[in-house]
């Protein structure tokens, strides 16, 4: 069966949405397998014909595009549920991280991209709006003394952004594994100036819902 997506547009079979989601499901999961599969290989794998993918995707770079289109959206959902009136700078950056984290994991293969294939790299333009929220944030840390000021606010977000993603590339290997994204949210907070102890606190502290004391405040008495 067709349907009109609106007066005058070309008709569409009913499946070719479906047909769009299983492929790039499929690519998510082939390309994290191995970076450098073909189109043709993700068609076989999606089951669909060669001519339906390149229907959809005309290119390998359209395709990565598209898959980091769907990444930006899920992670300016993700930083929207994580906002709350009134989070002081420690708590505001952790849920950012907790909230992005399954994001990342989601799509880790555009990570793996970026390293692999820079002039394919659309990850910079995706992760613009979150990059400009975490420098507002570090920026208002530094003024409020709970994040180091040894570097300008972009400079840190930027090599805590490459800290991240790295961390977010590692993730579920053989070797470690941080499926809540604690480790590396108490490892951001670290390298942001924060104690230790008061990091692992903090994380935890957002991961259970808990209130805990801003940073340099005494805890509240209940």
């Amino acid at each position: 069966m067709q349907t009109i997506d609106a007066p005058g547009r070309t008709p569409q079979r009913r499946d070719a949405h479906s047909n769009r989601r299983r492929i790039l499901a499929t690519a998510r999961r082939k390309l994290r397998e191995d970076p450098d599969a073909s189109l043709d290989s993700i068609a076989q794998a999606a089951g669909v014909a060669r001519r339906t993918l390149y229907g959809h995707f005309p290119s390998r770079h359209a395709l990565i595009a598209d898959l980091t289109q769907q990444a930006g959206h899920e992670l300016r959902q993700a930083f929207a549920r994580a906002r709350t009136a009134d989070a002081d700078p420690v708590e505001a950056i952790t849920r950012m991280l907790l909230a992005a984290w399954p994001v990342g994991d989601h799509y880790r293969v555009l990570i793996t991209l970026r390293r692999r294939h820079p002039g394919e790299d659309e990850i910079r333009t995706t992760l613009a709006p979150a990059r400009a929220e975490a420098v507002a944030t570090l920026r208002r840390g530094q003024r409020e003394g709970v994040f180091a000021d040894h570097l300008p606010a972009p400079v840190l977000a930027q090599a805590l952004e490459a800290l991240v993603l790295a961390l977010a590339e590692e993730n579920t290997t053989s070797t470690w594994a941080d499926p809540t994204g604690e480790a590396a949210a108490t490892a951001f907070l670290v390298a942001a100036g924060v104690a230790p102890q008061t990091a692992s606190l903090r994380v935890r502290a957002v991961l259970h819902d808990q209130v805990v004391a801003p940073v340099g405040t005494a805890a509240p008495t209940r």
